[in-house]
């Protein structure tokens, strides 16, 4: 059977290359990096060499940058460290119905210490309203949390331009980038953004390491307390191979994301294109051009999604219906609800989330089986019955 995966946003494979980079940390330099001594000075080069490499890729210094276990670790350590140390200026956070869920959790999680978040609506194509930004502002507001790229959509947000709306309110603005690193240039200076966060796994580097930028001068209260590691700012020992991973997964993101980008979005259309012409009754969620070149989010109608991605699989075809994080969850998505779609609408969606090792055959292999599995579902279906 074929095995063909369209879940990149969910997390993708080790690229070869960064794979080759990590394993000299896992097998001879497997020492401490805070060692002084000579198993520790390799580690402790690989940790630095990572660093900077990631920096390259973001446009920041050494000393703006914490390497973190995960993307919520980062949108965490982001969010209750600015609140925490602003919380004598106010508590007023803002952010989007849209957000993953690392950052509307974090938020609620915060309302026991009395802190106040503002929730603010997208359009039907997923887009934020700047009007509708500035006008939540408050005196109290010490913190905007919007994310670059949606996880499901892939719907790209106006992140410079929020940023000169915060730096012009004074406010600390943090952006959720997991999702467009790689995908899109991260460049902190031109985006204007006082932190931003990023993983490894979505890169083609292992899980468990990712890396927090955070503006020079910009003061965090710490997740994590511990030892002296990472400048005092996260606890607990590096994870050498991982920095190592991540660090060559930045540098070739650098080296191939214009040829990258342009290879999976010539795959988007053909998908999108191929469903258009061999489907009725679909709906291709998000901006048509305001997206990630990766990711297409489609509504099958008259037909349950979960059930789609089980017939899926027994293809061979590894798809999802929205986050990971939320795979658990019978409740439709948040993000399509946000967007106006019906509760039937949402939860008919599948997202295909494209790589690199993706082809063209792949595509048609999906467009050839696709047709006749929908078809096969609604008719079991008598709303489909009379639709036709």
């Amino acid at each position: 059977m074929k095995k063909i995966y369209f879940d990149n946003n969910a997390t993708t494979p080790i690229d070869p290359e960064v794979f080759d980079a990590m394993m000299p940390y896992l097998k001879e330099e497997w020492g401490n990096p805070s060692s002084i001594h000579w198993a520790g000075r390799g580690a402790r080069k690989a940790v630095e060499e990572g660093r900077e490499a990631v920096c390259k890729l973001l446009n920041c210094t050494g000393l703006e940058l914490i390497f973190t276990s995960s993307g919520s670790e980062g949108d965490n350590h982001a969010i209750k460290g600015i609140a925490y140390a602003k919380k004598d200026k106010g508590n007023h956070i803002i952010t989007t119905k849209v957000e993953h869920p690392a950052v509307l959790n974090t938020c609620k999680a915060l309302a026991k210490d009395g802190f106040e978040t503002t929730y603010l609506d997208v359009d039907g194509d997923g887009l934020l309203n700047l009007d509708q930004l500035k006008s939540a502002i408050t005196p109290k507001t010490i913190l905007i949390t919007v994310m670059y790229a949606n996880n499901e959509t892939g719907v790209v947000f106006p992140i410079k331009e929020i940023g000169e709306i915060a730096k012009g309110r004074g406010i600390t603005f943090h952006t959720d980038a997991v999702q467009a690193a790689g995908k899109i240039p991260l460049d902190v200076q031109k985006l204007g953004v006082d932190l931003l966060t990023i993983s490894g796994h979505k890169l083609y580097a292992p899980k468990g390491i990712a890396a927090l930028f955070v503006k020079r001068g910009v003061r965090l209260v710490p997740l994590i307390h511990g030892g002296h590691h990472e400048r005092n700012r996260r606890g607990g020992t590096e994870n050498v191979a991982g920095i190592a991973a991540i660090g060559k997964a930045a540098a070739i993101a650098m080296r191939d994301m214009d040829k990258e980008a342009a290879h999976l979005a010539s795959l988007r259309a053909r998908l999108e294109k191929g469903l258009a012409e061999r489907v009725p009754h679909i709906k291709i969620n998000g901006h048509p051009e305001k997206r990630l070149p990766n990711t297409a989010n489609v509504s099958f109608e008259f037909v349950e999604g979960e059930s789609l991605l089980l017939n899926l699989d027994m293809k061979g075809v590894a798809a999802s219906s929205g986050s990971a994080c939320t795979s658990g969850s019978l409740e439709p998505s948040h993000v399509l609800l946000a967007m106006g779609l019906t509760h039937e609408m949402s939860h008919g969606s599948v997202r295909f989330s494209l790589g690199k090792m993706n082809t063209a055959e792949d595509i048609d292999y999906l467009l050839e089986i696709m047709p006749p599995i929908v078809e096969r579902m609604r008719g079991m279906s008598p709303l489909y019955a009379g639709a036709k």
